[in-house]
């Protein structure tokens, strides 16, 4: 929940102060939902292609992950 606070959900990142925005930039959840605003709304804080790239990078670093998790096999009932 307080990575969609600082998500830029509410607002955009331009009101926050210069630390909090590098802070921000830190979290995924700022580039899907700038993605998601640019969608709808054709304006965004950050670039389209850095959004995109960021949301795609976590979804393949996450999936492999799982895959990881998922053929060391601990834990799991035969």
């Amino acid at each position: 929940t307080p990575l969609t606070y600082l998500g830029g959900v509410f607002y955009s990142l331009t009101l926050l102060p210069g630390f909090w925005q590098h802070v921000a930039a830190l979290n995924p959840v700022v580039y899907m939902v700038n993605a998601f605003r640019y969608g709808f709304l054709g304006v965004s804080d950050v670039s389209l292609t850095l959004a995109l790239t960021v949301v795609v990078g976590f979804i393949v670093v996450l999936f492999s992950f799982a895959l990881y998790l998922i053929n060391r096999g601990i834990g799991l009932r035969s």
